[in-house]
C-alpha cells in the first residue's frame, strides 16, 4: 500500500460517522504513487489509520471506502466475502427471484449495483475503483448462485448514467458474455412483467417499489384508481390483480405505455387497466376540471431533484402533483404518494404533503409509511443509501 490520503484536521466527519465517501476538500495530502482506481490507505490528520478505499482525482467524491480495517488486504478472498455476504443477505428478507443483488456502499461494494431479473444479472458500474472488480464480482455472483441451484444465462451492462462522467468514466451498455433475448419475463407479487433490461429506464425496472406496490392491493377491490407515472404499469398493475374495477396508468413515455398495456395483456388485465400517454401535470387538472374522482391515486413520479440546488423548484413540483391528488380523491379514499429522491429529505417530504393538504382543505388521516424494500437497504450514517420515502393516507374533506 504505497499511498497515503491524510484529511485535514477536523475533516473527515461522514466517514467518522459510519459513511462512506470521502470528498476533496477533506483532503490534506496525497503521498505516494497511484493512478485513478486504485486502492489507498486512508489516515487522519494525526496519523491514525482509518481503513482503504479506492481514489479518483476526477471525482469530487475523491475516496469511497471499501473497509475500516486499515490491515486487511483487498485480494479475491475479500470481494468473494463481500459477494457472499450480499446474497445470504438477501435471502434471508427478499424474495429472491428477481432482486437487487448488490446495492453499492450499502453493501461496502461502492459505486456497483447489480439487479436479478428471473436468470438474468443487470450491472451498473458508477465508480472507476469498482468498474476494475466488475468482472471478478459477476463471477462470484454466479457461482455463489449457482451453489444454491441458479443458473445465470446471461449478464447485461446498463452503466449508461449520466454520473459516470463525473468520474472521468464513458457511458457503457450491452453484453458482458453471451447475447441473449434482454426482454426478460418475472413475476412479482403475482403480477406477470416483462422486463426490457436494454432499453428500459435505469436497470430495467424499479424492483425497490416491490413490497409498496404490494401493499396499495388491499385498497383496490372493486375500485377506481388513477396511477399516475406508472412507468411500465407496476403499481397499476398490481390493483388490477387485486380487483379493482377500474384503472387508469399514466406516463409521458410512449415506449413505457406500449410496455405497460403489454404486461396488462400478460396478466389478462387490458378489460380494468388500461394506460395513457400523457404529461401527469396538464392531465391532472383537466380530470379535475371533468369532474373525475378515484379511490386511489397513486402518484410515483421520478426524481424532481438529483442535487441540492434544485431542492426548491422540486418541492414546487411535489406540492403541485400532491394537491392535484388530492383533489381527485373521493372523500375517504386514498392517496399512496412517494419520493425517489435522496435529497427530498422526510422531513421536506413530509412538510411538502402537509402544506398541499392545508392547500386544498383535505385531512390526512396516515395508514402507514414505508421505504425501499430491503434489497436495497439502507446504511445508517450513509445517508446516500436512504432514498424512498413512501406513504400511503386515507384523504378526507375538513369535518
Amino acid at each position: 500500500m504505497s499511498t497515503i490520503v491524510t484529511l485535514k484536521k477536523g475533516e473527515g466527519r461522514t466517514i467518522k460517522a459510519g459513511g462512506m465517501w470521502i470528498f476533496d476538500n477533506e483532503i490534506e495530502t496525497v503521498v505516494g504513487n497511484f493512478e485513478n482506481g486504485d486502492i489507498v490507505m486512508i489516515h487522519d490528520f494525526d496519523g491514525y489509520p482509518m481503513g482503504k478505499g479506492f481514489i479518483n482525482e476526477h471525482s469530487k467524491i475523491r475516496v469511497r471506502m471499501l473497509t475500516r480495517q486499515a490491515d486487511r488486504e483487498i485480494d479475491a478472498a475479500f470481494i468473494r466475502e463481500r459477494v457472499k455476504d450480499a446474497w445470504e443477505y438477501r435471502k434471508k428478507v427478499v424474495d429472491t427471484s428477481s432482486c437487487r443483488l448488490i446495492f453499492g456502499e450499502a453493501d461496502f461494494l461502492p459505486g456497483l449495483v447489480v439487479d436479478k431479473f428471473s436468470d438474468v444479472l443487470v450491472v451498473q458500474s458508477l465508480a472507476l475503483g469498482i468498474d476494475r472488480l466488475k468482472e471478478e464480482i459477476l463471477q462470484d455472483l454466479k457461482e455463489i448462485l449457482a451453489e444454491d441451484g441458479i443458473c445465470i444465462r446471461g449478464v447485461y451492462e446498463r452503466s449508461d448514467a449520466k454520473v459516470r462522467s463525473q468520474e472521468g468514466m464513458e457511458r457503457i451498455k450491452g453484453f458482458i458474455g453471451p447475447e441473449f433475448d434482454t426482454n426478460v419475463e418475472i413475476v412479482e407479487n403475482g403480477v406477470k412483467y416483462i422486463v426490457d433490461v436494454k432499453e428500459g429506464q435505469k436497470t430495467g425496472f424499479f424492483l425497490d417499489q416491490k413490497y409498496n406496490r404490494q401493499s396499495i392491493q388491499k385498497l383496490c377491490r372493486g375500485a377506481k384508481v388513477l396511477d399516475c407515472f406508472t412507468h411500465t404499469g407496476s403499481f397499476a398493475l398490481n390493483a388490477g390483480i387485486a380487483g379493482a374495477a377500474e384503472v387508469t396508468g399514466v406516463d409521458a413515455s410512449q415506449l413505457a405505455v406500449d410496455q405497460a398495456t403489454e404486461n396488462a395483456a400478460l396478466n389478462g388485465l387490458s378489460d380494468t387497466v388500461k394506460f395513457q400517454c400523457c404529461d401527469v401535470f396538464d392531465l391532472l387538472p383537466r380530470l379535475e376540471e371533468q369532474g373525475e374522482k378515484y379511490d386511489l391515486v397513486i402518484l410515483d413520479p421520478p426524481a424532481f431533484t438529483k442535487s441540492r440546488n434544485s431542492v426548491k423548484n422540486a418541492t414546487k413540483g411535489y406540492r403541485e402533483i400532491n394537491l392535484r391528488g388530492m383533489k381527485l380523491v373521493k372523500d375517504g379514499g386514498y392517496l399512496a404518494t412517494c419520493s425517489c429522491s435522496h435529497f427530498m429529505s422526510y422531513e421536506l417530504f413530509t412538510k411538502t404533503i402537509n402544506q398541499a393538504a392545508h392547500h386544498v382543505h383535505k385531512r390526512l388521516r396516515q395508514v402507514e409509511f414505508r421505504t425501499q424494500a430491503p434489497d436495497h437497504p439502507i446504511l445508517w450514517a450513509a445517508d446516500e443509501s436512504y432514498y424512498l420515502k413512501f406513504y400511503i393516507f386515507q384523504v378526507v374533506d375538513e369535518k
